[in-house]
């Protein structure tokens, strides 16, 4: 790949595709090679969950503690913060119920199955233990709240980790700016600097994903492969579906046509799914959403800032699926109880993810790690990671937009354009 990539310069993520399928063909004719390589793929694996405790951390104590003065922010930041958790919240469970209904990592053979339980490294008897558990909803509630938040960090408890990292952010808006600011320059130095080291492990994705895949092939064949087709289009779906519901019904709440709407923030749609990065799309979508479709400065200033960093609407439809596309090629079952822990912690890491081409990878390792599933099972996501995160990305900072247009409409901040209102059209 390297050598290909100086003949025929290349982007990462047709790298990582070209990994995937390299390792998708060579895996069975390499045979025990294969898998004498996978050690490089567990080494990629590693280099994630490394980056995630910090990476959360940083992030979501700067992105809560950019609210502000909680005491001073009143209805625009309490709509706001309620709107992006709703949304969120309503995302990873429609994705939930669309893979558990459409089933996409169905179809491999019961013995490919239990073969892949016992031969990852990764899946060790307390981690089955783990998932086998069933506790109540009062008792994953409680232990939600860490009674040592270094433990947490230490066992890589992410419910506790970001339940701790919300309630911090929040105090340090309630302190003075002259004792704020020093703590959070040193965690915005932190999150830039996780930031890059995500861009930095990245670059290794493509031999990863070939080791990993290779391993994969070399011992089970095409079966495990296969099913990433169903998987990419039901996740592309659920997001489509999402798109064409839930974000319409906010805008005529509004009293914006949602024609009028795509007609005009079109642009946006598309520099998002290009760049993979809700950041990059902030300038352009506060351009729009002010000039072009009648956000008060007010009010778009504070909402899409806030959402590029707090709101990941794609994300959590993306880890919804991911998480019962892998337990279901792993064979382990979900609960009633496993599924509320996904959409508990997938908006919450929603939430904390940067916006960042590729976070959403390293954010769906902390609901697999708080539901003990292995981790591994990232290898057969990872190769179709690239059109998954354009993809969301586009849903992401759509919402963003569809929020600031609804707090805007309830705060009379609203200048609504010529055409814009429903009964124009």
């Amino acid at each position: 790949m390297a050598l290909l990539g100086r003949i025929w310069p290349m982007k990462l993520h047709t790298q990582i595709l070209l990994g995937l399928i390299l390792g998708a063909i060579l895996g069975p004719l390499l045979g025990d090679l294969a898998i004498a390589i996978k050690p490089i793929g567990d080494a990629f694996i590693n280099l994630l969950v490394m980056i995630v405790v910090p990476l959360v951390m940083a992030s979501l104590i700067v992105g809560t503690a950019s609210l502000g003065d909680l005491r001073k922010l009143g209805r625009i930041g309490l709509k706001t913060v309620g709107f992006y958790l709703v949304a969120t919240a309503l995302a990873v469970a429609l994705g939930l119920a669309a893979a558990q209904t459409l089933n996409p990592g169905t179809g491999l053979d019961e013995d490919v199955k239990a073969a892949m339980l016992e031969d990852y490294a990764g899946v060790t008897a307390e981690q089955l233990e783990r998932v086998r558990e069933r506790p109540s909803i009062s008792d994953l509630l409680v232990r939600i709240i860490p009674r040592n938040p270094f433990r947490a960090m230490a066992e890589t408890n992410f419910l506790q980790i970001i339940f701790f990292s919300i309630l911090f952010g929040v105090s340090l808006t309630l302190i003075s700016e002259e004792r704020r600011k020093p703590v959070l320059d040193f965690l915005n130095g932190v999150n830039d600097a996780m930031i890059v080291l995500v861009k930095l492990v990245m670059k290794v994705a493509p031999y990863g994903v070939f080791a990993l895949i290779a391993a994969v092939a070399a011992q089970f064949g095409y079966g495990v492969l296969l099913t990433l087709l169903k998987y990419v289009l039901i996740t592309i779906g659920t997001m489509v579906v999402f798109m064409v519901t839930f974000y319409p019904v906010c805008l005529r709440i509004s009293g914006m046509s949602p024609l009028f709407f795509l007609k005009h923030y079109y642009e946006v749609i598309i520099f998002a799914f290009s760049t993979s990065s809700s950041n990059a799309t902030l300038p352009l979508n506060l351009q729009v959403s002010e000039e072009e479709l009648g956000v008060s400065n007010e009010v778009a200033s504070f909402v899409l800032p806030l959402g590029a960093t707090v709101n990941m609407n794609g994300t959590a439809i993306y880890q919804g699926v991911s998480t019962v596309f892998i337990a279901q090629v792993f064979g382990i079952d979900l609960g009633a109880a496993d599924l509320l822990t996904v959409v508990l912690t997938a908006t919450l890491a929603s939430i904390g993810a940067a916006g960042v081409p590729g976070i959403g990878m390293v954010t769906l390792t902390i609901v697999l790690t708080q539901l003990g599933i292995p981790l591994e099972g990232i290898a057969l996501v990872v190769g179709v990671e690239r059109i998954l995160d354009m993809s969301r990305t586009a849903v992401n900072v759509t919402g963003d937009t569809a929020c600031a247009i609804w707090v805007a409409k309830s705060e009379g901040e609203l200048e609504m354009p010529a055409g814009a209102a429903i009964a124009a059209t």
